[in-house]
């Protein structure tokens, strides 16, 4: 094992576990895509942490393409409970959009989790054409993961 491979095996996730798919985030993504975007709760939980970082560690685990969650200030759902950011509201359950991009094979294949996950919220899936999905490079010469602060269309998110 060369040192290069060595520490691409070192890699951790952001809770400081070993990375599941051991860094190869090698995936090229070109052209026809689907797009999964699951739409919950911010304070919606699995098991005493964020519903959103499960989805996110999950799909990561299964080593789909992508995934980024998205908070929003204002929206209702099935309950038709108005959710917002405002000052005086009494609502803190903002809405949150995680959207994950993959081929269609892999996102049908990861579905079942999304149901095991997804009690209460809204899971849709449509066809879309990825233009472009590149990561950064990080200090190894390696290319980084997109999802790990930069948006889908490059723009840094904080």
């Amino acid at each position: 094992m060369t040192r290069r491979d060595t520490r691409r095996n070192d890699r951790r996730d952001s809770g400081g576990r070993p990375d599941p798919g051991g860094g190869n985030r090698s995936t090229r993504l070109t052209g026809t895509a689907t797009r999964v975007t699951v739409f919950v709760g911010e304070n919606d939980l699995w098991h005493h942490r964020p519903l959103y970082s499960e989805i996110v560690l999950r799909a990561r685990e299964a080593g789909l393409a992508g995934a980024s969650v998205f908070r929003g200030i204002e929206g209702f759902g099935a309950s038709s409970l108005i959710h917002t950011q405002r000052l005086l509201s009494l609502s803190e359950d903002l809405p949150v959009a995680v959207v994950i991009v993959d081929s269609r094979e892999r996102v049908e294949a990861f579905l079942p989790q999304l149901d095991e996950l997804v009690a209460e919220g809204l899971v849709i899936m449509d066809d879309c054409e990825v233009i472009r999905y590149a990561g950064r490079e990080t200090a190894d010469g390696e290319a980084g993961d997109v999802s790990d602060g930069e948006a889908a269309g490059g723009e840094r998110v904080t």
